[in-house]
């Protein structure tokens, strides 16, 4: 019986850890993403251009920022994921 609270008590500490890293690592991403793009992109102005109207920067901008997010959630998702299972 001690084995198996132990065996939970663990699964639980690991998942409870691995949550409180990914929702820094999302936060992170979240900032550190839009100025990478705009490194990557020194001649465009994203945010200015955004504010001008121009709707292809908006869409380009927001799509890359958001694949990438989703990429790192899922990522996240699955290392909690294993946690549970570990």
């Amino acid at each position: 019986m001690t084995g198996i609270v132990d065996t939970v008590g663990f699964t639980t500490a690991f998942t409870v850890l691995g949550i409180v890293i990914g929702a820094v690592a999302m936060l992170l991403a979240t900032v550190a993403l839009p100025a990478i793009i705009n490194r990557l992109t020194p001649d465009i102005d994203e945010g200015k251009e955004i504010r001008r109207g121009n709707v292809a920067v908006a869409q380009y901008f927001g799509h890359v920022v958001g694949s990438a997010v989703l990429g790192i959630a899922i990522i996240i998702g699955a290392a909690i994921i294993a946690g549970i299972h570990g």
